[in-house]
């Protein structure tokens, strides 16, 4: 497996052990990781800390010219707003762990140049279908239904 991605699903799995949705994504720069992050709405009663949103946040402050090399890693593919982040910043790819259980908006993605590759990772899949079915009512708030 990819280490990014393990990385991403390791985040998720911290989410998930704290009572959050196990969602979890990394920043990358010249193969390295500069920003890691999971879902926190839960843990921090926030409406917008999704994982991507997180991971961008805590790699801090950045060069227009970083973010143009970086590629952004998450377990779930990315929603409206923080596919919105990918595209503020220009961020020119995207590897998403699995689009079974949700599915943002990759081919407007796709269509302002983003590079979206959909690994269909049998541990993301689980993660994200375990959670929806035992907590149905906050995945629903999350994705904003």
């Amino acid at each position: 497996m990819d280490a990014y991605l393990e990385a991403a699903i390791e985040e998720a799995r911290a989410g998930m052990e704290e009572g959050g949705i196990p969602i979890g994504s990394v920043l990358v720069i010249d193969g390295e990781i500069i920003g890691r992050g999971h879902n926190r709405r839960v843990q921090r009663g926030s409406p917008i800390l999704h994982a991507e949103m997180d991971c961008i946040d805590n790699a801090g402050r950045l060069e227009a010219f970083d973010y143009r090399r970086a590629v952004l890693y998450s377990t779930l593919s990315p929603c409206d707003m923080c596919s919105g982040a990918v595209l503020l910043y220009r961020i020119p790819r995207v590897v998403v762990g699995e689009h079974r259980t949700f599915r943002g908006p990759e081919d407007y993605l796709r269509s302002r140049g983003v590079d979206i590759d959909i690994v269909d990772d049998p541990t993301c899949v689980q993660l994200m279908e375990t959670f929806i079915a035992t907590r149905p009512g906050l995945w629903n708030e999350d994705i904003g239904e």
